[in-house]
Order: C-alpha cells, then structure tokens, then sequence
C-alpha cells in the first residue's frame, strides 16, 4: 500500500456541530467500517459532508455531526477500498459571469476513522470545452488492490471517461471507454484477485467492462441480459476474484442478479427507483448476502438469501422504516450487519442484526 502521511490528512478540519434540516439531504447515507470496526455515517446536506462516528465498536454512542465543507459539489458519491480509507468523489459547479458554469471533478480521501478528510483536490474534466464539460455526471469509483483509485463518469455524449492512478500512485489522463448510450453511472468493482471492472447502464440494457490482468485497460466482457433502472446498480465481490451486480430490472422482474458469464436471476423485492445495496455477513452460521433498497412504499426493505445461492430463493422482510433516500449496509466491529437510513426529518438512524436465528434486527437508534 502507498505510504501517506497524517499531517496532510488534516487540512481540512471538521466546522463545528450541525444537523441537517428536513429536504436538505442531497446524497447519502453511506455506512463505512473502518480498520478499528468503528462505524462512520456519511450524509451530504446543505453543501456539507456530515459525518457521525461511533464511539467504541458496536457502540449505540456516537461523536458528531462533524462538518466538512462541500461547496458547489451537485453529486457524491463515498467509496471504499481494502486499505479501508473512505474516498469521497464529487461533481463540483462554480458559477461563472457569462451564465455557464466550470465543473470538475473533486476528490477528498479520510485515512483513519474519526479523521479529518484532506482538502478537495480537482481531477479536471475529461472536455475541455464548456458546453461538453457541464453536462459530465456524478462520478462513481473503485480502489484496485493495490490502492490505485479507478474514477468513472458519465458524459453528455452517452460515453464514459475514466481517469486513474498508475502503478507509481501518478494520476493518468482522463481517457474514454468502450461504452455507448450511457444512461447512468457504471457501478465499479476492484477484487481481491487485483481486477477492477464495472458494470454500466445503457439504452439498449447494460454493458460490462473488465480488465484481463492488473492494471489493464477495461474491455468489453460479457452480456448482461438486463435493462437496470439507472441508479439502481451495486456490486459485491461474492467470492474470491467474482464480482455479482444487483439491479433493478425495468422489465418488471424486480431486482435481478448478475454475474459476468450467467444469466441474470430475478429475485423479486419490489423495489423503488432507488439503489440496492448489498453486504455479506453470517446468518446461522452460513455466508448469507443481504440486499436492502427503498421500496415503492418508501420503506426499507430487506432481503437474505444464501451467498451465490440466489436461485433457492429469497427471504424479504419490509422493516416498516421510511426513509429519505437509500439505505446503506455495512458489517460493525462485532461482526453484526448494520443498516443506516436518513429518515423523513432528515436525521440518520441505524438499526444491526441481532444474535437470534435468521435475520432480526434491532430498535432503530437515532443518532
């Protein structure tokens, strides 16, 4: 892993303690569990990254909100790697005197739980003329296993421009990638085996791109044979070096699962126009993968299922919980599974997995 230094990681401090109002979330919540098992709640609000931090593993305290300041940034998105550093990638818009605007793309990195994130730091754009460069989408991202941060967008063209670390930790050019009709940005893996791929929306379905060795470019792979909702898509590696996508199919099957040389399999769910996140963790003692999504009835909804083992079937539960945007999953220091959401008044709450058979979950704790 590359060596970084503290110091830097500090630039930019927390401003001091607020909460969002209600209808100030515009992105989140995104739950992360850093190398000490803490949990950390990201929510983007009001121009701000707000974070909560638990206190101790497992614990039902939290320090926070902490405030860090995400001026003219219209998309987030906040990954992670096997380093366990969060990334944060954004599209950032500053208004300019002649009524256009200049976007870039931004990233921010926090290395250690409860640390401050680094200043923003421009990535460019991959046009360099303003009416092609502001219609760039949200960003999307991945950690190769090497620590090299792979970032996607989305253009107005319906293309997809990538721009990457190299193996010295140098940023290359942004380049395009073999994808056309894009309608959304691509949901991005990097596996344990050293590969990133992605999996992309488009008009006609979705195309999968993958790289043949470490480090490689991103090729055409397999066929998909499935239509996501744009937003919909999240991945998960499932086993050593394979990667399962979970979407929601707008041919009316419900969420559906892909993995690269298969078929999709439908699993039904019900679920809205919101993204289905996906963990694993262990239900009775077997390797169970979780999915949790808005459904149509703006709840969240939650489904277990024994991991690659989608074609036996599906146990959904609706935990009867609104929420505001999509919920998140993680696994917490004690190895339980964790969701958080951000509820209809704008606070974040979170609910884990309780020691009883099958999937049970605790009160939900507002933080």
């Amino acid at each position: 892993m590359r060596g970084v230094s503290l110091d830097e990681a500090e630039r930019t401090g927390p401003a001091p303690a607020t909460v969002p109002e209600a209808g100030a979330v515009t992105g989140g919540p995104w739950l992360l569990a850093g190398h000490d098992g803490r949990l950390t709640v990201y929510v983007h609000a009001g121009g701000s990254v707000l974070r909560w931090t638990e206190e101790a593993a497992g614990s039902r305290h939290w320090a926070g909100p902490d405030v860090f300041p995400a001026k003219g940034i219209t998309h987030l998105t906040v990954i992670q790697g096997q380093n366990r550093y969060a990334h944060f990638l954004g599209r950032r818009s500053r208004p300019r005197a002649d009524d256009w605007a200049t976007v870039d793309i931004v990233r921010s990195t926090q290395y250690q739980t409860g640390r401050p994130m680094t200043e923003w730091r421009s990535l460019g754009n991959p046009f360099k003329e303003i009416a092609r460069a502001v219609e760039v989408g949200g960003p999307a991202g991945a950690v190769a296993r090497d620590g090299a941060l792979h970032v996607c967008v989305p253009t107005g063209l319906g293309s997809l421009a990538l721009r990457r670390e190299d193996k010295q930790g140098q940023w290359e050019a942004w380049g395009k990638l073999p994808a056309a009709g894009v309608t959304d940005q691509p949901a991005l893996a990097a596996t344990s085996a050293g590969l990133v791929e992605a999996l992309v929306p488009a008009r006609t379905g979705a195309l999968h791109l993958c790289q043949q060795k470490p480090g490689g470019p991103l090729v055409p792979g397999y066929e998909v044979g499935a239509v996501p909702l744009p937003g919909s898509v999240s991945s998960l590696e499932t086993s050593p070096g394979s990667v399962t996508y979970y979407l929601t199919d707008v041919r009316g099957a419900g969420v559906a699962a892909f993995r690269a040389g298969r078929w999709p399999v439908p699993l039904g769910g019900e679920p809205g126009d919101g993204r289905i996140d996906a963990v694993r963790t262990m239900l009775d003692g077997l390797d169970c993968t979780v999915l949790a999504f808005r459904s149509l009835a703006g709840t969240v909804r939650l489904g277990a299922f024994a991991t690659e083992g989608e074609q036996n079937g599906v146990w959904w539960t609706d935990t009867g919980r609104q929420c505001a945007g999509d919920p998140s999953l993680a696994v917490d220091g004690r190895g339980r599974m964790a969701v958080a959401v951000v509820g209809t008044d704008g606070r974040p709450s979170v609910a884990r997995q309780e020691d009883s058979q099958g999937l049970t979950l605790s009160d939900w704790h507002r933080i």
